[in-house]
This record gives structure tokens, sequence and C-alpha cells, in this order.
């Protein structure tokens, strides 16, 4: 098969696997850690959770992001990428650290929630540098390939540190500051990994940088514009990081949903309520697995937009059908589909945007990228907060989704009959 040989030779490519390794590694770390602070937040005796305060702590840890996310982006377009995977993830080590301390402290909570927004800020610089940093590794032939294999492998390694993390409150200590030290650890390792990698491979090219770092922020603004600009001119990175944002509201609005499930209706324990909500957390990586198998084969027969449209329109139809009983089986299928979905979206706006757009405008528009991810999630979790009940079970929420769904479908199929056309 053409995707087997292309991926055997994208693997034999020693520089894509040492930046794929720092991802793995550093998004394992990353699941690791949210498990921890979900379970804190979430299921700790001593809380009562509610979609309200789900809401709230997603807006804390996500929402001042929006407005860093520019600046963001103009030093990723100055720094050398791989220095901000070492440095990011060293700052991240000591920061998750000082988060495992204060888990077990008798300090104020707004002190729990700065700690996670510091690590949470970091994450910001080396997300969108993993992404800026794929073409430089890559060749143009083997782009969508290597958007269904990096991202979708991160995105598997934040699951199976999720599914680490949970055993290790198992098995060896009921502890979420236990969890988060094994987080620490692993940004550790994911720093030294970067090492292996020389510091000029990843970009940017010194010449399309700005000879002062003043210079570059002073310039923040006009530099946003011209992104942006630069963005509208390439149509369809526009359009499908536009779509990708309304996929991404509905997982967020759907991932409340199932928290509180596992939370109240599916389970009378807490140790019942995490397990259960361990096995989505699985179920819906099985999803993304599932995605990064199809879509090089889909986008190649289909296009970008018909692949897209396609995973919309499947969810529109598979999330009322499947959610509406509430029960754990048909839910937990709707988690995988929804993870086919989303990170099958994910890959064709991935390989949209880098084919699109200009190195020199790469750190600025996947941070932009990254700033729709968080106010789309945080966005859908106060809308959840407004429609969900206690127990998670609302019809309302889910038929909202299924429309929204629905619209992005119809509109991603009109853009590609008008395209066709021209």
């Amino acid at each position: 098969m053409p995707v087997v040989r292309d991926l055997r030779v994208l693997l034999r490519q020693l520089n894509f696997r040492r930046l794929l390794a720092v991802r793995l590694l550093s998004q394992s770390a990353d699941g690791v850690y949210q498990v921890a602070l979900a379970t804190y937040v979430v299921f700790s005796p001593e809380k009562q959770a509610s979609p309200a305060a789900i809401a709230s702590a997603m807006a804390v840890l996500l929402l001042p992001y929006s407005i860093v996310g520019p600046f963001a982006g103009v030093l990723l377009d100055r720094w050398q990428r791989r220095q901000v995977f070492l440095y990011g993830n060293l700052l991240r080590a000591v920061l998750a650290s000082a988060t495992a301390l204060l888990i077990v402290s008798p300090v104020p909570e707004w002190l729990f929630y700065a700690s996670a927004l510091a690590v949470t800020a970091v994450n910001r610089f080396v997300l969108a540098g993993l992404s800026a940093a794929l073409p430089r590794v890559v060749d143009d032939e083997r782009l969508v390939l290597a958007n269904s294999l990096s991202p979708t492998a991160g995105t598997l390694a934040a699951v199976a540190g999720g599914g680490l993390a949970f055993a290790v409150r198992v098995v060896i200590s009921d502890s979420d500051a236990a969890v988060v030290l094994l987080g620490a650890t692993l940004y550790l390792c994911s720093a030294l990994l970067s090492l292996r990698m020389s510091r000029e491979l990843l970009g940017p090219d010194p010449e399309l940088v700005q000879p002062r770092l003043t210079a570059a922020l002073a310039s923040t603004a006009r530099g946003l514009r011209d992104g942006l600009r630069h963005l509208a001119e390439r149509r369809e990175a526009a359009r499908a990081l536009g779509a990708m944002t309304l996929v991404r509201f509905c997982y967020g609005a759907l991932t409340v949903m199932v928290l509180m499930l596992c939370r109240y209706a599916w389970s009378s324990t807490d140790a019942h309520g995490m397990a259960l909500l361990g096995v989505a957390v699985g179920v819906s990586g099985a999803g993304f697995f599932a995605a990064a198998l199809v879509s090089p084969w889909a986008v190649g027969r289909i296009g970008r937009f018909g692949w897209m449209t396609l995973c919309a329109g499947a969810a529109a139809v598979l999330v009322p059908a499947l959610g509406l009983s509430f029960a754990p089986a048909p839910v937990l299928v709707a988690a995988f589909v929804l993870g086919v979905v989303t990170q099958g979206t994910k890959i064709a706006t991935d390989t949209a945007v880098q084919t699109a757009v200009d190195d020199a405008y790469r750190g600025r528009v996947f941070s932009l990228y990254d700033v729709l991810f968080n106010v789309a999630f945080v966005g859908a979790a106060a809308v959840a907060a407004l429609m969900l009940p206690p127990d998670g079970r609302s019809v309302t929420l889910l038929s909202f989704v299924a429309l929204l769904y629905a619209a992005v479908a119809v509109t991603l199929a009109r853009w590609r009959r008008v395209d066709a056309v021209l």
C-alpha cells in the first residue's frame, strides 16, 4: 500500500523520529498532568463538582492565553524552536513539581490554579512550536501523512499518560501530588531528548527574524495584523481553521457532559467514576488512532474539505443516535466516533495551515490556532454549564451540538462545490 510505503520512508528520517520522540514524551506528560488536575478538581471527596465549577476551572487555566497568544507567536517566530522545547520542558518540570507541593500543602486554592496556569502557559509555546517545526523535517509529499502520525501519536501519548496516571493512583498511591511528580519527570525527559537535534534544525531562518527582541515585541500588533492578513489571503487555511474551531467547541461541550455522567450518573463512588472516565479517555484515544490510519487515505480520495465534511456529517448523525440514551455503552461508542471526527478534522486542518502559510508566519498562525482551540473549549464548557443538569443528562445540549456539526458539514460541502467550479 502507498500509505505503508510512505510511512516507512517517513519513519526512516532521523530528525522526524527525534522530533516525534520529543512530542511523545511532552504530550504524555501533559496527559499525566491533566488527569491529576481533573481528578483533583472533579473527583476529590471534599469537592462537589458541577458543570459551572468545571467551566470556571477551564476558564482560569485557558482563557488568559487568548491574550498572550499573539505574543507567543511573535516570540516563537524569533526563538529557535529546539531551544523552546528544551527550556520549555525544563521549566514545566520545575513548575509541575511546585504544583505537587501545593496540592499537599494548606495553601489558598488560587495559588494552586496560578501554578497550573504557569504550566499551561509554557505548553502554548511547545505545542505550537511542534506543529510549526514539522515541515522542517518532512518533505511536502508526505506532510499529510506526518500530520496524521505526529499529532495523533502525541494525542495517543497524552491518552497513555492519562492511563498511566490512573494506574499510579490505583496501584501505587492514591495521591494527585504523586501523579503530578510523574508528569514532571516526563517533562524533564522530553527536554533532554530535544538535545539530540541541532539548534538550527527546526528554524526559523535567521534572515527572517527581526534582529532585536524589543523591535519584535514592539511590532506585535503589526505582526498580528500581517499574520491575519496573510491567513486571510490563504482561504483554504482560514476556512479550515474556522471549521476546526466549531468542531473543537462541540468536542468540549460533550467532554463536560461525559465528565458529569462519570461523576454522578454512572457511578456511586469516586473510584468507579474515575475508572469510567479512564475508559472514556481510552476509547476516545482509540478514535484518534483510527483517524490517523484513515485520514491520509481519505484526504487522498476526497480532499481535505471532503474528509472534514464527512467527519462533521457523521458526527451530526451519530451523536444524537448514540448519546440520547445516556447509557454508558452507546456513549462510549460515541466517544470513539468523536475521537475519529475531531482528530480527522485536525489532521486536515494542520496540513492546510502548514502548506498554505509561509514559514515566517507559521509560529504566529499556529499560536492563533492554539488560542482558537482554547477559546472554543472554554466557551463550550460555559455553554454546557448553562445547559447541563447536575447528572449530565441533557437532550438540549446534545441536540445543539448535533445541529452545529450539521452546519459545519453543510458549509464545508458548499465551499468545496464552489472551489470545484472555480
